[in-house]
């Protein structure tokens, strides 16, 4: 229900006595469409005053229920104090005056292009066309001579049509203008909610690169020796370009750092969540080599004091140390060495040390890591070829062919490894049991068959090699036996019944005479051909003798003496 009143107030007469008064004008309190109380000056006369109360609950009762537009008020607002209240609640949300002013500015120049005056002049395909049509503009000083005076006068110098960045950043301020109005009550839905962003990536107009190690030594050691610049002597601006470049500090965040920021101690710095982009307090991580620097840098200074002195254009700052150490300020790619390519050389930086993307995306504060690895992450020189060289070697054989040569897909060293490989300094050999003793105590069995089947696989045709001829007294056979080809035999027999019926009589006066010469006491050198006869795995044994490697022969030796030992015990 609406009511009717006139305001109240108190003031002092002449003689100072506070005497209480009304208004002339009657006033209506009402309750809206929303559901908010409005309070409205009417007229002198009550009567009139009633009939308007009326009136207004009314339509506020047929607002709520959808008869008739609840918005009619804010329609008949201009556009322009909607603006001014839209630059406010940016402000009152914690956003900087120079974005707040940004993109109001943004928004009023669209409107002005497209002559909008009230809500409900807003056209998608209007705002669209205009926005395409902007051209970069900057705003320079002219010095002009008037009447022998010089007069300066600002004008704007257009530089052609704006990047596809710039459109959909003036899109985007027309989008949240428009969606502000909604979430505020001032109207029912947005006009341009539909209206999407262009690909800026068919048209980079400012693309930046990283600078390379080597190229970031360059510009520390020659700056630290440069002449001041831009207000900041050479070291002050070395400590800079180095800090920015190992944490990725943006400028007006180098920019905000006073001393207290530091903690030298834990090698930490922090930016208050004010001067960072994102509003939340950022603490990152220092090197303590920086560190220490650092606190020689600032050592004498306040708490409160201002680290660095920056000027307001830091990349014309950088552009001219650059051209000191004559680094190109465009490359042959067309990309850019401003000062925020050095916050690209820290995240480049930190993927080629090989940190966890994650690791990178945290200390680079982005909310999405495609923009951390598509946009702040570059190749370095070198890096491309080195991934190729790290490629298999297709010149090498394949798989198959390398099982026809028995390898089975594995390198020679592993695909032929025989027993005595696994000897090694540590280990003992146990004539008794004819097993290797490790270091560890553990044993393992040696069977003498192992050893024949690996000298088996030994390549004996291609080596060439011709089988060595012993004499037939080495074995002890029958008259009725072929001849034999076996290795030479070093045991010492014991007399047999079938051997030493040999030796009675005649042949025993022979052998104490020396005429008998038993098999071990024989030369190689006089020795007879070998049997061609022999076992084949005897055979392939006597064949590779000769150009097996010395330690394989000695091993072969202890293994056989240490089984003849075994024997006689």
């Amino acid at each position: 229900m609406a009511s009717v009143f006139k305001q109240k107030y108190t003031e002092k007469d002449e003689s100072g006595k506070t005497i209480r008064k009304q208004s002339q004008y009657w006033y209506i309190d009402y309750k809206t469409a929303d559901g908010t109380r409005k309070r409205v000056k009417a007229f002198k006369d009550k009567t009139a005053t009633t009939q308007l109360a009326a009136k207004l609950e009314k339509e506020s009762e047929l607002a709520e229920s959808g008869i008739i537009d609840k918005y009619k008020e804010h329609r008949k607002r201009p556009l322009a104090e909607h603006i001014e209240d839209f630059e406010q609640s940016l402000l009152a949300k914690g956003g900087t005056a120079k974005n707040a002013k940004q993109v109001k500015t943004r928004v009023k120049r669209v409107f002005g292009e497209c002559k909008f005056t009230f809500w409900d002049d807003i056209q998608a395909s209007k705002v669209q066309y205009a926005v395409s049509g902007l051209r970069r503009q900057v705003e320079v000083v002219k010095t002009e001579v008037i009447n022998g005076e010089k007069v300066k006068k600002k004008e704007l110098k257009d530089l052609g049509e704006i990047s596809a960045q710039t459109y959909n950043f003036y899109l985007k301020a027309v989008k949240q203008f428009c969606k502000w109005m909604v979430q505020d009550g001032r109207a029912s839905e947005s006009p341009v909610e539909h209206l999407q962003t262009i690909n800026v990536r068919a048209d980079r107009r400012h693309d930046r690169r990283a600078l390379e190690p080597d190229e970031i030594r360059m510009l520390l050691e020659a700056t630290k020796a440069a002449p001041m610049r831009f207000g900041m002597t050479g070291h002050q601006r070395a400590m800079l370009y180095r800090l920015a470049v190992e944490t990725g500090l943006r400028a007006s965040e180098l920019r905000s750092l006073r001393v207290s920021s530091f903690d030298f101690e834990n090698c930490l710095v922090m930016v208050e969540a004010a001067c960072s982009k994102n509003r939340k307090q950022s603490i990152l991580p220092l090197r303590k080599d920086t560190a220490a620097e650092l606190q020689s840098f600032m050592a004498g200074k306040l708490p409160n004091v201002q680290v660095f002195n920056m000027p307001e254009k830091t990349a014309e700052m950088l552009k001219a140390d650059l051209e000191a150490v004559k680094i190109p300020y465009i490359d042959d790619a067309g990309r850019y060495c401003d000062f925020h390519s050095l916050r690209h050389s820290t995240g480049s930086l930190l993927a080629a040390s090989g940190a966890h993307p994650k690791v990178v995306q945290s200390i680079m504060r982005h909310s999405d890591i495609n923009l951390t690895m598509n946009r702040y992450t570059h190749i370095f020189r070198g890096q491309e070829s080195e991934a190729v060289a790290g490629l298999p070697d297709l010149s090498l054989p394949s798989s198959k062919s390398q099982k026809a040569t028995g390898t089975d897909e594995l390198p020679v060293d592993v695909a032929y490894k025989p027993a005595y490989k696994t000897l090694t300094k540590n280990t003992d050999f146990d004539s008794k049991s004819m097993s290797l003793v490790g270091s560890d105590g553990a044993q393992e069995k040696i069977n003498a068959k192992q050893i024949v089947g690996e000298l088996k696989s030994l390549p004996v045709a291609q080596l060439g090699i011709q089988n060595e001829q012993v004499s037939t007294n080495d074995t002890a056979q029958k008259s009725n036996t072929p001849d034999v080809s076996r290795t030479r035999d070093l045991r010492f027999r014991k007399p047999t019944p079938e051997n030493s019926n040999d030796c009675k009589g005649k042949d025993l006066q022979q052998a104490e005479s020396g005429a008998y010469t038993p098999a071990y006491k024989e030369s190689p050198k006089t020795a007879p051909n070998q049997p061609e006869n022999l076992p084949a795995d005897l055979a392939e044994i006597v064949a590779v003798w000769p150009k097996l490697p010395e330690h394989i022969r000695e091993t072969i030796k202890t293994l056989i003496q240490a089984h003849i030992t075994a024997s006689k015990g």
